[in-house]
């Protein structure tokens, strides 16, 4: 089996490895000439180090991030701490794998170069024009033809997949919010000469400021001497346009009401770009034929459950295990030591269709209440001032991320379902009862 890949981002490298760790042939159409990952810190929650954990890559992704301690939640207006919710060792107890922040670069690398160990072929500056599902093929715009056994489209938001899956073009549309994302060194920030910055800049915590149609999230990255700051507010970029240059005073002059030590932090920026965040309607399928779309390309989510990421690297394990298990456990049987007839091949095709089915069917629930639950956390990070945000305060004052520290249980609870769920295991009991119905 031959699996092309469209798009060398975290998805499409964890789709990689996952495959190549079953024994499949893989390679992957990237259309910038180099390999680069642009963006700034990135947390990885316990179910995306749980991926990383069985990839054997949970000692770099350690070794090159941290293991978040804690997660502040303050009022705009003073800073005023409204929950510590524990962290730590609580997290790596209760949901077997550690939460981690770490710089998305980094985090890139690892899976980059653990894609290039295990043989995967990487063509740089391939750039996919057009995809076909009845033949499984790829046309560059060099005019060269890729032939393959599956295409899985990692290509992002704006996928050219997409289009070939549900054989209409489907374009993201806006959400209302937009942001601004920074990272500097500590020396900038401790340079401020400033003792409630310094007591942030030694805490391995994720902060965030909550306030009327904003929030702001701040933790520090690469062993804490780079700080990572999003700042999320309504979305003023011109109509059409995904990212434009920002304007620092109009920035600034965003938050000039708010907490005077997060004002001292965006005094840091020094420039800083602006990201319109966009989101698809449900898709009715992710897949056709031998051809299927994940990540970005089929579920973009609001960054407001730290889980985008991670649904995405979950995708291209869950492709992994499931066309792993077909190869070996259904084809390689079927068709060892005889050359294929056509007959064959064409009932390996129905049933790598049908594999990746499984996948979608794997998939969607749980990609689907991850982006519901992202709207509803901007619901309640942007309340405005009134008797619905003192409730919310009031409620968040006894929450937790896990049993032991959540005195509600009712974030714990909906935590445990994200944070806590074998995605592996779930589809290798979803293989193991479709498995029984073909024989």
């Amino acid at each position: 089996m031959k699996v092309v890949i469209v798009g060398a981002g975290l998805g499409g490298l964890a789709c990689a490895i996952a495959c190549r760790r079953e024994g499949i042939d893989v390679e992957i159409l990237e259309r910038s000439p180099e390999i680069h990952e642009f963006g700034a810190g990135i947390q990885v929650p316990p179910n995306g180090s749980r991926i990383m954990r069985e990839f054997g890559l949970l000692p770099q992704l350690l070794e090159k991030g941290s293991q978040v301690q804690d997660v502040h939640f303050r009022r705009y207006k003073d800073g005023r701490l409204l929950r510590t919710m524990p962290c730590g060792d609580d997290i790596t107890e209760e949901y077997g794998t550690p939460w981690v922040i770490i710089h998305r670069v980094d985090y890139h690398r690892i899976l980059h170069d653990e894609a290039m160990r295990l043989g995967v072929v990487l063509r740089l500056g391939a750039e996919v024009t057009d995809i076909s599902t009845d033949e499984t093929t790829a046309l560059l715009a060099d005019g060269t033809i890729v032939v393959a056994d599956v295409i899985i489209g990692a290509d992002g938001q704006m996928s050219s997949v997409r289009a070939a899956v549900l054989e209409i073009p489907v374009s993201p549309v806006p959400t209302g919010d937009m942001a601004y994302r920074a990272v500097f060194s500590r020396e900038q920030l401790e340079g401020l000469n400033d003792d409630s910055i310094n007591e942030l800049c030694q805490k391995v915590a994720v902060t965030s400021w909550l306030g009327p149609e904003k929030h702001t999230v701040f933790y520090p990255v690469r062993g804490g001497q780079e700080f990572n700051l999003v700042l999320l507010r309504p979305d003023n970029l011109s109509s059409g346009a995904r990212k434009e240059q920002g304007d620092i005073d109009e920035m600034r002059a965003s938050y000039a009401d708010w907490d005077p030590t997060l004002q001292k932090i965006i005094s840091c920026v020094p420039s800083v770009y602006k990201w319109k965040l966009t989101h698809l309607p449900e898709l009715k399928s992710w897949t056709k034929g031998s051809v299927a779309i994940l990540g970005d390309a089929c579920h973009p989510t609001l960054p407001y459950q730290a889980q985008g990421a991670a649904m995405a690297v979950e995708d291209g394990a869950v492709i992994g295990k499931l066309l792993g298990s077909l190869q070996a456990h259904i084809l390689k049987p079927r068709i060892s030591g005889v050359k294929p007839s056509q007959s064959t091949i064409s009932s390996a095709q129905k049933l790598t269709a049908e594999v990746l089915a499984l996948y979608e069917k794997n998939r969607k629930e749980r990609t689907t209440r991850n982006v519901q639950a992202a709207v509803k956390n901007r619901q309640l990070f942007h309340m405005q001032d009134g008797i619905l945000q003192k409730i919310r305060d009031f409620v968040l004052s006894y929450a937790g991320v896990t049993r032991k520290t959540d005195w509600t249980w009712v974030l714990s609870s909906r935590q445990s379902q994200t944070y806590g769920w074998d995605v592996l295991e779930d589809c290798g009991k979803l293989f193991e009862y479709w498995k029984l119905s073909i024989e």
